[in-house]
């Protein structure tokens, strides 16, 4: 049996890296960037951590910051715009995942035929071309983007959240630096921290599960465990933020090299029909999805509860399941998770959407890849439990 494994080139890592990100394009013979950012990144300045060392390295890069927190198919269609008007010879994604994600579809639609979608790219089709080389940079501890062959997109005509899967979405090089992490608001560093959470347990519990995705699962879950709450409660903790940081990345390689499963199946039409936050509607989903799926995989579940520091090595599998049940449902009190009803969606929208919703999760492919596999039924009644946790 093979197994196929895939990352960026290179993984610059650590405090003050984004400052080395001219040497990392130098290294690649590349020196005329756009870079893909957001509104927010550009008005407070943050963008200029990327774009200084540029300039005092010669370059002129360009900007791109139409994007939005949910990326479309329209402001795709618009950066690939951008990008084929400039001279440019690489895409450098800085930001949370929406501006990585943006820049990697860019990337992958600038590569397509006059009059092609996003949608035309939707899995189960293999998006593995790549008009420019992508770098990621991100601010938040996280998405993981930086690190997978995956981006998502949403289609506005259909109201529907894409998943793209392939090698033209994998980043060539992805720079590091928890020390962009530190203006992050509480809220958004627990959302984008349960979401590299999640991309972990859920990389180690898939179907498609493989010793060394579990190996960077593993990893990720022990540095991300033990950090989340602390970045939360203290945001200037540097030894919190890096291990985030680090986690988040690791992450993002598991799943990357295994999958996601039901709870971003799941996810991506809260986030699609309600805005909740991509991490945020995960956190939502996770101890209810969780708890359906345990005795599918109970000693997977029970090793990540080890991992992850909430069960003993002498524990069984029982008891270990069980510990990771009460600290997920602990984790999302303690960092103020709302439930679906909390969060002031419209129950009578809520119910009326469940059928299209459950159908959408299962057109991605990622409940497939759960240790239960549910039918829609199922998941409709998942989201019913989650409605009001």
């Amino acid at each position: 049996m093979t197994t196929s494994f895939v990352s960026p080139r290179l993984l610059m890592i650590g405090g003050g890296a984004v400052g080395k990100l001219a040497e990392v394009l130098g290294q690649f013979g590349l020196s005329k960037p756009l870079v893909v950012t957001d509104p927010w990144m550009v008005s407070s300045g943050t963008v200029d951590k990327a774009l200084a060392p540029l300039r005092a390295a010669g370059m002129a890069p360009g900007v791109f910051s139409d994007t939005v927190p949910d990326p479309t198919d329209t402001v795709i269609e618009a950066g690939v715009a951008a990008m084929r008007a400039g001279d440019y010879d690489c895409l450098v994604g800085f930001g949370g995942g929406s501006p990585m994600d943006t820049a990697k579809a860019m990337a992958i639609l600038g590569a397509a035929p006059a009059g092609a979608k996003m949608r035309d790219f939707k899995v189960p089709a293999q998006a593995n071309r790549a008009a420019l080389p992508v770098i990621c940079i991100p601010t938040t501890a996280g998405t993981g983007s930086e690190a997978t062959r995956f981006t998502v997109i949403t289609d506005t005509e259909r109201d529907e959240k894409m998943l793209i899967a392939g090698l033209g979405a994998l980043p060539l090089a992805a720079v590091v630096d928890f020390e962009l992490t530190f203006s992050v608001p509480p809220r958004t560093t627990a959302d984008t921290g349960i979401d590299s959470l999640t991309h972990a347990l859920e990389a180690f519990v898939s179907k498609r599960a493989n010793d060394e995705a579990d190996e960077y699962a593993l990893r990720a879950m022990r540095l991300i465990a033990p950090n989340l709450r602390m970045v939360y409660r203290e945001p200037a903790n540097a030894v919190a933020r890096a291990a985030m940081m680090k986690g988040a990345t690791l992450a993002g390689i598991a799943f990357s090299n295994s999958s996601v499963a039901l709870v971003h199946g799941m996810s991506r039409p809260i986030g699609a029909h309600f805005h909740v936050p991509h991490g945020l509607s995960n956190a939502m989903l996770l101890p209810a999805v969780t708890e359906y799926s345990l005795n599918a995989a109970l000693p997977r579940y029970a090793e990540a509860a080890r991992a992850m520091g909430v069960a003993t090595a002498a524990e069984g599998d029982q008891s270990a399941g069980a510990k990771l049940l009460q600290e997920l449902r602990d984790l999302n009190r303690d960092l103020a998770v709302p439930t679906p009803a909390a969060y002031g969606i419209d129950p009578a929208k809520w119910d009326g959407l469940l059928p299209t919703m459950a159908a959408q999760a299962l057109a991605s492919g990622s409940p497939a890849n759960n240790p239960a596999v549910p039918d829609a039924e199922t998941i409709v009644a998942l989201y019913r439990r989650a409605w009001s946790g």
